[in-house]
């Protein structure tokens, strides 16, 4: 026969279903604890009667284990020593749970619930914290058996346990609060977390995607210039000029997608914001949809602004989009350039700006929430709705571009976001290139090139207006036949992609250095992650993807150039 002392320390285990009591009974007893498994309720009730320590169900065996009226009695029926404490692993719910619900677990009395899935170091902590409970409930059985007859004194251990047994079990109803809380905090991080691997991922499918349309668009652009030069018929000309608008049109496009899915460092060259946001109307109407009114109010005449102008372009469609979102019944997003002379302020700088200003005619923001809105990760927006990043981007992109970003909310009075960014002082003149072929000096035109490039039709069009030029040209259709090409015969100058599978375009340039010491190189990219580029190959000279003929022939030229001042 089992000694009582024994019986009283064990813990009761019912989950019949599956393996969860084996698991169960495996872990508490991996924690030096008696554990008893229940079969059946039947000999649940019966061990309870005998003597234990407490319990451990599951919620899914409750609704047919309050019906056992033995039980039931047997609770309500307890001695005033004893409170019989039951952990339940309950199944996890969204929101609260029904009422009918909790007044069915919490029929049980001395209740400690646990949503599953739940660590093992929780679930053991709350066992012995049970079984705590449940010594001082038998010792204070002893001390009262002890005192006997004694009236006054009864009441008063009786009361003093009790006291102690309320005290012990908001101790233990605080624990699962703040056991629930945690669990909770994981859950929201787990939930920020997977949104970012959301948009990670989703910026690496846009960058691919665009990636391919800009070699696209590169092969269609390089090609049209050829045909103009090939042909002496006037007719094709306007034909050739229309389908070169088409692609310019679809260049910016695939710009701003590249700008929205690489992380990178700035590319900051002189530009027009006018001429810049007058581009971006077209998509800032598909991106804010039918609902919200775009309009431009741009000065004549603003300043020239020294900053990434794909950078800029992400910056404004990141506020439109914001405006939008905060007005889901439609609205109005103005978007207006001024120059504008400052006094210091803060951070900010005295000097002249052109201020680019994002309105909006929606709800406002809350005073409490204003001084927020530029903190990483500070979200209004519903889980999984937003990351918290797009307005903290913004104001990096103003401050890194050497100006300031402001917000001016209040509420029922809509939105404004100013960006300010330092003048650059004369005009930018923007016209579009002509196609020509760039004149080469005699003494280049031996020279011989190199185009590393993987995708057949943008190195073909490459070698062929290199070739059309006057250069000696060879071609590797990736890096690894590019390092073989270079060790056979060492080029003038190395023309190479960034992207390309087995290795990028700045590796390539790291590994032919060290393979035949120094060399002129020129860089063709869509984009490019600068930073990396940097780290591995210094700072080579970058042709952007689409460029037409001039462009190439001009970059040629001016780096075998410097390469020949340097020799």
């Amino acid at each position: 026969m089992v000694p009582s002392s024994d019986l009283e320390l064990r813990i009761l285990v019912h989950a019949p279903r599956g393996r969860d009591a084996a698991v169960i009974e495996a872990l508490l007893r991996g924690q030096k604890m008696r554990a008893h498994t229940c079969s059946t309720r039947e000999e649940l009730v019966r061990c309870m009667r005998e003597a234990a320590a407490g319990a451990i169900l599951t919620e899914e065996t409750l609704p047919e284990l309050l019906k056992d009226m033995d039980l039931v009695r047997w609770l309500h029926q307890q001695p005033s020593w004893s409170d019989f404490p039951f952990i339940v692993l309950a199944t996890k719910r969204e929101g609260r749970r029904p009422v009918k619900d909790f007044e069915s677990l919490h029929s049980l009395g001395n209740l400690i619930i646990l949503e599953r899935p739940l660590n093992a170091e929780t679930l053991a902590s709350a066992a012995e914290s049970v079984v705590r409970a449940r010594r001082r409930q038998y010792a204070a059985r002893r001390h009262l058996e002890e005192l006997g007859r004694t009236r006054s004194q009864l009441e008063q251990l009786n009361s003093q346990l009790e006291d102690r047994i309320h005290l012990r079990t908001r101790e233990l109803a605080s624990a699962n609060d703040r056991l629930m809380k945690e669990i909770a905090e994981r859950e929201r991080a787990q939930a920020a977390l997977t949104q970012v691997q959301k948009m990670e991922a989703i910026g690496r499918l846009t960058g691919g995607i665009a990636h391919d349309f800009n070699n696209l668009l590169h092969v269609v652009n390089m090609n049209l210039e050829l045909v103009s030069l090939y042909s002496k018929d006037e007719k094709v000309k306007p034909v050739v000029e229309r389908a070169k608008s088409a692609a310019r049109k679809g260049s910016r496009l695939t710009n701003q997608l590249l700008t929205f899915a690489r992380s990178q460092s700035l590319m900051p060259r002189k530009t027009h914001i006018n001429h810049l946001i007058t581009g971006m109307h077209d998509l800032l109407e598909i991106s804010l949809g039918s609902a919200v009114q775009v309009e431009l109010e741009l000065c004549e005449n603003p300043d020239a602004v020294v900053l990434d102008p794909s950078q800029l372009e992400m910056a404004i469609l990141n506020l439109a989009v914001n405006a939008r979102d905060a007005m889901p019944g439609g609205g109005k997003v103005k978007i207006s350039t001024c120059n504008d002379v400052r006094e210091a302020a803060g951070e900010l700088k005295a000097g002249r700006y052109v201020v680019v200003t994002v309105s909006d005619n929606g709800p406002g923001i809350p005073a409490a929430v204003l001084p927020k809105v530029f903190d990483p990760f500070f979200t209004t927006k519903p889980l999984g709705q937003g990351t918290g990043l797009g307005l903290s981007q913004v104001y990096g992109f103003a401050r890194q571009s050497g100006g300031m970003a402001f917000v001016r909310s209040e509420e029922g009075k809509g939105t404004e976001v100013e960006l300010l960014f330092p003048a650059a002082g004369e005009e930018v003149v923007e016209q579009e290139p002509e196609a020509r072929v760039p004149s080469v000096p005699d003494k280049a035109k031996n020279c011989h090139i190199l185009v590393v490039e993987d995708d057949p039709d943008v190195r073909r069009v490459i070698v062929e207006c290199l070739s059309l030029i006057g250069y000696k040209v060879s071609e590797a259709a990736n890096g690894g036949e590019g390092l073989a090409a270079l060790q056979a015969e060492k080029p003038d100058l190395l023309v190479v992609d960034y992207a390309m599978p087995d290795m990028t375009g700045a590796e390539v340039i790291s590994q032919a250095r060290r393979l035949v010491g120094d060399l002129p190189v020129i860089l063709a990219t869509g984009y490019a992650d600068m930073a990396a580029v940097e780290r591995l190959a210094g700072k080579p000279t970058i042709l952007r993807k689409p460029f037409d003929i001039a462009a190439l022939g001009d970059a040629v030229n001016e780096v075998l150039e410097k390469a020949a001042v340097s020799a």
